[in-house]
Order: structure tokens, then sequence, then C-alpha cells
């Protein structure tokens, strides 16, 4: 049909107008199969596996803990009874035993592989998927996939390939910080909906320099406002604190953007957040400590020690102060409980495991077998600390039954809440400890990290509610009210 004969009276017209309004579509299939388990106390995980089954290709954004293994366990199953297909299940780094042993929990059958296998449910890792064809899976599932943009260019677009040719998609993981607007583009696009520089182009604009500076004040007033009032600052937050770099959001597209997002992924922190009853959901106490440690000596050249600025200052910091820093996490760490340390210098995980006389250390050196040793060492109570960088192992691990994490001050907000949702999340049962470590130098670190924690914590909330909002549209009555035509226009026809 040409586009003379689209009518607003015709179906294909209507088709069109619904493509173009970013209401997603329906790609998917009725389930199949819904487990016992899914209902009860756990309703809220047969909602998200209902719509994800139905939606075809989505995302599900549900904080750590709340059961996104046994939601794409589910999932896998029924696109595998629905096309007799194999479905594959890509994880980080150790996180595959894990799946393998909710699966036999569960009573699902899946095998992990590394080698190229396509019957059934196949679990591997990132790393191994270059093994695999995606001609032989009907259905592939990313598990914790936040990390696709931890990868280099290389790696992420061939995974967002290795996805393009699979039917049935779904993206998993806690930490789709609503104002990483680079995740949600990669996202968007390994699912087949927008990709990353067509979703800035309809939904933001780009800033000049003196737009950049404007912006930078109104973020510095919001900051303000929101000691004073949070609920005005809830009303800033979309235009204030969704910038990133030159790009912001478009005034008119805050509605837009959000209803887009909502048709192709559901966000939750609580069962609440989808309107279910948050039986048995509670996080224990999280006590946070900041531990501010001095210098031994001062900077050279300084008469006093002042907060370091910029990176290479703050690195220079930290190695100025590397012994103090450790020693002082040794001590900390010196009882008989299970413990684990963040850090993110090879020198500081060097000197800690020197220091700490039953630790070991998983370093970017270490083969991946011995890494899965450790961490099942670790996961079993054999190994009682353990030190680590976060960008090495802070990704879907389970670790409920340690209950105290120390972590020095980082920048990187998603680093510092992966680190510390590994132990406090639901399961655990005990308060859990968190020292922060930083020395006066990087007083100005410790607080861009707060800042930053605060302020996801804001869209997160955000997002859950506009997406509410967004589900409950009926996108179906969308844009069918009969067109006005002026009377001098019918007077002219």
């Amino acid at each position: 049909m040409s586009d003379k004969e689209l009518t607003k009276e015709s179906p294909s017209y209507k088709d069109f107008i619904l493509r173009k309004s970013q209401s997603g579509a329906m790609a998917g299939f009725d389930p199949i199969w819904m487990p016992d388990f899914l209902f009860g106390d756990f309703a809220f995980q047969g909602a998200l596996v209902e719509w994800a089954i139905r939606k075809g290709r989505n995302a599900i954004f549900a904080d750590c803990g709340l059961g996104k293994t046994p939601m794409q366990l589910v999932w896998s199953e029924n696109v595998l009874r629905k096309t007799n297909k194999a479905v594959l299940i890509v994880t980080p780094l150790a996180v595959s035993h894990q799946t393998k042993r909710e699966a036999d929990k569960f009573g699902i059958e899946a095998t992990r592989n590394t080698t190229g296998l396509d019957r059934g449910i196949v679990i591997t890792n990132y790393e191994q998927l270059h093994h695999f064809e995606p001609d032989g899976f009907a259905g592939v599932v990313c598990d914790e996939s936040s990390i696709l943009k931890s990868f280099n260019g290389s790696t992420r677009k061939a995974i967002t390939r290795f996805m393009s040719k699979v039917p049935y998609r779904l993206l998993c993981t806690a930490t789709a910080a609503p104002n990483d607007y680079i995740e949600l583009g990669t996202s968007s696009e390994a699912l087949g909906e927008l990709n990353y520089s067509d979703m800035l182009r309809r939904f933001f604009m780009q800033l000049d320099d003196k737009g950049q500076k404007k912006e930078i004040r109104q973020q510095e007033a919001a900051e303000l406002i929101i000691e004073h009032d949070q609920n005005y600052f809830k009303k800033l937050a979309y235009r204030v604190a969704q910038t990133i770099g030159q790009w912001r959001l478009k005034h008119h597209a805050v509605t837009h953007f959000w209803r887009w997002v909502a048709s192709w992924a559901r966000a939750c922190r609580m069962p609440s957040d989808l309107g279910f009853p948050n039986n048995g959901f509670a996080l224990p106490e999280l006590r946070e400590r900041d531990h501010i440690i001095k210098a031994r000596s001062i900077t050279p050249g300084m008469l006093i020690d002042i907060p370091a600025f910029g990176l290479a200052e703050e690195r220079q910091e930290r190695r100025r102060t590397l012994a103090e820093r450790c020693e002082f996490v040794a001590q900390l760490v010196d009882h008989d409980r299970p413990a684990v340390v963040w850090c993110h210098m090879n020198s500081e995980a060097d000197a800690l495991e020197k220091m700490i006389p039953d630790a070991e250390q998983v370093a970017g050196r270490t083969s991946d077998d011995r890494k899965v040793e450790l961490y099942e060492a670790f996961a079993d109570g054999s190994l009682r600390v353990l030190v680590i960088k976060p960008k090495i192992g802070a990704w879907g691990l389970n670790w409920q039954h340690c209950n105290h994490v120390v972590t020095f001050a980082s920048h990187s907000y998603e680093q510092y809440y992966q680190s510390v949702r590994r132990c406090w999340r639901f399961g655990q049962k005990k308060p859990v400890q968190l020292d922060v470590i930083a020395t006066e130098g990087e007083l100005r670190v410790l607080a861009n990290m707060r800042k930053k924690a605060a302020k996801a914590d804001a869209m997160f909330t955000a997002l859950v509610r506009e997406m509410n909002q967004a589900t409950r549209v009926e996108r179906e009555n969308l844009y069918t009210k009969p067109v006005e035509v002026p009377s001098w226009l019918s007077a002219a026809s």
C-alpha cells in the first residue's frame, strides 16, 4: 500500500502510528509452563516471567536477591518447550556454576558448557561466547547484563550481534542505573529496540558550552534543594539530574522516554514496586562506617595535607598511603568471621594478601579455573577472607554467608553498589558491617561516592514510578481521536 493509500481508518495506518509511538510490541507467546515456586510469596516473580515470555524480547531490572536466576531459568524452559530448540544463558565467570546449582534446585534440566553445545538449556560465561553459533539457539539470556558496558567495543558488539540473530532475548541485571543512559542504550540495542545513537537523537538534545554551564548551575542548585525539599528535587530530577556529558532529556520527551523504556523493561527493588506484598523480603540493617586514614608523612612539597584534586593526584595519594590503609584493613578483618575486601590496585591486593594470614586474592592474572575455585571456597566457608577487585568479581555472586564488607573509596557508584550487594541482599540473615576506607586526601572521592549513591536511589525510585504509570496506559487507544479539520481547510477542499 502506498503512502497516499494510508488513511486514518486503515489498519495499516494504525499499525504505522503504533510503531512510531514507542509503545513496543508483544513478540513472544503465552506461557507454557509456570511452576509452583513462582506463586505465593513469589507471585511477583511469576508476573515478571509471564510478561517476559509474552514480550519475547525484554529486560528485567530486579534488585539483588529478588530471584532473577529462577526467573530466567523458567523463561528459558518455556522458550525451549515452545520451539524445541536450545536456549543459551550467558553469565559472568563463576556465576555459571551458581546458575547450574539453582537449576538443579528447581528441577530444571540445564548443562554448563564452554565448547559450543546447542541442546537444551546451556549455561556458559561471556568469555566463552565465541564458541557458540547463534543459529543453534531460539533464545538467549544475558545475566548481569550491566556488565556489557564494561567490555571493550568489539566484545560488546559481538554480544549484541549474537543476540540480534536469536528470536527470543532476555536481559537481567540489578543495577541498570536510571541515570546511566549508555547502559539503557546498550540494552535497547541488544534487544532490537532503538540503538544508542537513535535513542539520543529521538529523546535527547545536545548542549553547547553555554548550555552545559547552565546545566551545571542547575545541578548545584538541585543539590542544595535536596537537603530541604525532597519532593521539589523529584520534580526537578528529570530536567536536572538526568544529564550525561553533553546530552540531556528534551523537556517534552520525558514521559515518552520512560514510556519507551517501560515497553521493553520492568524494574523493581521490592515486590511492592510491582504491586505485590513484601512478604519475606526485608533487608537486614546495613551498618556503614567511614574510616579516614591519616598519612604518616606530608605530601612532598606541602606544609599540610590537602584533598587530592583530579585522578592523577588521587592515584598518587593512594600509592603514598598504601601501607597505612592496608594495615588498618588487616586490623578490621582480624576476627573469625568471613570477610570480603574490595580494592582497586594490584599493590593493595598484594599487600593485603600478605598482611592477612588466611586471605586469598583473586587477581586479573589468576586463571579462570583458579578464580572459580576461590569463589567456590569462599562461598562454602573453607576460605575466610577474599581479596578482590570489583571489576573482576562484583557481578552476580551470592555471598549471604558473609556479613563483613570492606571497600576503598571510589568514584564508581556501580562498583561500590555491586560490592556491597554481594553480601547485603535478600536472604542475608545478619546485619551487614560495611567499612569504607579513605584518606584525608580522598575526601572529595568519598563525597562524590555518597552523592552518586543518593542520586541513583532517587532516580531508581522515579524510574519505578514512571514505569508503573506507563504500564497503565492503554496503548491500543493511543492516537485514535478523530482528526479535527479546520473550517478553512475543509472549505478549500
